[in-house]
């Protein structure tokens, strides 16, 4: 099954989601999937992730960060004022939102997971919100990323110099074309927070294990973050997707699975249930 939800942070920010399940198994885990920077929740292949772990045994959440850039069209990015504030604290604001909400008697799929088994994975900068938000959260067992970025900071001189000088810059969408804004509140709440939102502490002082599923094509800046991350996490278990590129070599819109998106699904659902029984 798959249902959708909407959970109105306050006046203006709205987390939209959607839930799959295979079956509603009171004793499933649950795995809340973060998409990354210029990501959103049904980009490409994420649906069908979503769903093949749903039939791997999980219930799986995947959603839109309240100020991702999408609005009710799903696919869009139509809220581009929002994408030029949009912080790790905002980020992480939300998945404390929805975690308290899907634990919540609110909650209409309350009786299809256990709340004591709770994980979160994200892809690309979704992988530093997940360590973010999960590093010695009590309800969290564990972490996963997907070529996720061992730093923060995402954002080089030409753009920080623009926006130094202008309030806001701009990078490119290569995919829609579009200038999408980042305004001086984002580089602010990460030259603000370089010591709580440092990773590589994180991960060598959380609780839980780390999964670190890395794509062996992807970004030299990204494979090299993964090394450093395993490197530093106390407890980690690290799979290399050998040929797999950021996306696992899919594309947007999704035209089919790639042996690389079913290894990394796989390797998800291992970590998972190796630490459900």
């Amino acid at each position: 099954m798959m249902e959708s939800f909407r959970i109105p942070v306050d006046e203006e920010l709205v987390i939209r989601g959607d839930f799959h399940a295979q079956e509603k198994d009171a004793g499933q885990p649950l795995l809340i999937f973060c998409h990354g920077f210029k990501g959103f929740k049904d980009w490409g292949s994420f649906p069908y992730a979503a769903n093949r772990l749903a039939k791997l045994g999980m219930a799986v959440v995947r959603f839109n960060f309240s100020c991702n850039g999408v609005g009710e069209s799903g696919t869009e990015f139509d809220e581009l004022e929002k994408f030029g504030r949009n912080t790790y604290a905002r980020e992480i604001a939300d998945l404390r939102v929805l975690t308290e909400w899907l634990h919540s008697e609110a909650c209409p799929f309350k009786a299809a997971f256990d709340r004591e088994k709770l994980f979160i994975m994200g892809h690309s900068k979704g992988g530093a919100d997940a360590i973010l938000f999960g590093a010695n959260h009590p309800l969290v067992k564990g972490i996963i990323t997907w070529n996720g970025t061992a730093d923060v900071d995402l954002f080089d001189a030409r753009l920080r110099q623009e926006i130094a000088e202008k309030g806001v810059g701009y990078i490119a969408n290569a995919r829609t074309g579009q200038q999408m804004p980042i305004t001086k509140a984002v580089i602010d709440d990460v030259d603000q927070n370089r010591e709580a939102y440092n990773l590589l502490a994180k991960v060598s002082s959380m609780e839980q294990p780390l999964c670190i599923i890395q794509g062996t094509k992807d970004y030299e800046r990204l494979v090299k973050g993964a090394k450093r991350l395993q490197e530093a996490a106390k407890d980690v278990r690290v799979h290399w997707i050998e040929e797999g590129d950021h996306t696992f070599n899919t594309r947007h819109p999704f035209a089919g699975p790639s042996p690389q998106l079913e290894s990394a699904i796989e390797h998800a659902a291992a970590f998972v249930h190796a630490l459900c029984t």
